[in-house]
């Protein structure tokens, strides 16, 4: 498979073939030290990286926006990203590397607006071990070695940190499942579920019974339903409206009867069609590449140019959490208009020697699509929270 740009295909749903992950005898990470946190609070490191947008409208007109983050944040965010390791090695080092840096700038730097950012680096199963796999070899991988990783760092970070306050918990693609994993393990049911503002799994399948909020995955945190909900699940993978998963999807389909693949549209949780407040990445920014799904990067506004690290393009994309035979997805519309100067296309479809791979839906944006509804909901669930 062919990578794109330099975080490549986060190819998360690969780790439903190495099984459940387990918490087992795997030497864990010592989280005291510094580097081997990717974010930590009040320090420059991949969580610093410009995240100024550049606003296009309708018009084609581009209004530049920095970016202000929270000076004193009343809520923590814990951060596990997908996979992006390209380390030859079955599981990753703990060196950050371009990749995990690239993908913690543009998933996870901008919750910096809303709370203090932790986001552990891990040995994670690489690309190269899921290429292996995909391509039906073998590879030693160490399946438990990156969930004892994230467990010790949230054990760091609630020993050290935490002191009462509210987490948010946010991971894409193997990230989600590591969480997901810790989540049933660790907090589900127990004391430290009171700590949980919400838990943001993206990008990966979350079993629930069908009409139901609870149950399947998760036996007592539900899946959110209204916005300043608190405690709750937000989860969903992204496929275009017109390219609903295939009959070989990777996405948006669980096993077991009368279970469904959970979906909560982080632009309307209530259910529905609503506009998606996107950030996507233009390719100038904290990464050379363009993680939008292309190596040449989309024009944004035929008569004004781009020159932030990310877009926002107002009402140009709607979701809609979508439920049938196809599965249980989030459905992206793009609303483009032909008679503006403003794009009419997107990009982030997984694309394999030239081909767009239908399977992986809008994999590699699907962070992006629901960044700015997703910051909205943890303001929202904060100020619910508050004493």
């Amino acid at each position: 498979m062919r990578t794109i740009g330099r975080w490549a295909v986060a190819l998360g749903a690969g780790l439903a073939a190495f099984g459940a992950i387990r918490a087992e005898a795997a030497e864990p990470a010592d989280y005291a030290k510094s580097e081997n946190w990717l974010c930590w609070p009040g320090r420059q490191d991949a969580c610093s990286a410009d995240q100024t947008t550049g606003i296009v409208s309708a018009d084609g007109n581009v209004k530049v926006v920095p970016f202000v983050p929270a000076e004193d944040p009343e809520i923590d965010c814990f951060y596990v990203y997908p996979t992006v390791s390209l380390d030859p090695t079955p599981n990753s080092d703990l060196v950050a590397g371009p990749e995990e840096k690239s993908v913690a700038a543009h998933q996870f730097a901008r919750f910096g607006s809303v709370c203090r950012t932790f986001a552990p680096l891990y040995r994670q199963v690489t690309l190269t071990a899921l290429r292996a796999f995909m391509e039906g070899k073998t590879a030693d991988v160490d399946r438990t070695l990156g969930y004892n990783d994230v467990l010790a760092a949230w054990n760091h970070y609630l020993a050290t940190e935490n002191n009462g306050r509210r987490v948010v918990l946010i991971g894409h693609s193997q990230g989600s499942g590591v969480l997901k994993a810790l989540i049933q393990q660790e907090i589900d049911g127990k004391p430290d579920q009171a700590k949980i503002l919400l838990a943001m799994l993206i990008g990966a399948n979350m079993a629930v019974p069908r009409g139901a909020l609870v149950g399947g995955d998760f036996k007592s945190m539900p899946l959110c339903s209204k916005t300043g909900e608190t405690g709750c699940i937000v989860t969903y993978v992204s496929f275009r409206a017109e390219a609903p998963p295939p009959a070989n999807t990777r996405f948006g389909r669980v096993p077991g009867e009368g279970m469904v693949a959970g979906c909560t549209n982080p632009a309307a949780l209530e259910g529905g069609s609503a506009p998606l407040d996107a950030y996507l990445s233009t390719g100038i920014g904290p990464d050379a590449s363009n993680p939008n799904g292309a190596t040449t990067p989309v024009a944004w506004s035929s008569t004004t140019a781009v020159t932030t690290p990310f877009v926002r393009v107002p009402l140009l994309l709607e979701g809609e959490c979508v439920s049938d035979d196809a599965g249980s997805y989030l459905a992206v519309t793009v609303n483009g208009n032909p008679k503006d100067p403003r794009t009419d296309e997107i990009r982030g479809d997984v694309i394999s020697q030239g081909a767009v791979l239908p399977d992986w839906g809008l994999h590699l944006i699907d962070v992006h699509l629901g960044m700015g509804n997703l910051i909205d909901l943890v303001e929202k669930a904060t100020a619910a929270s508050a004493p």
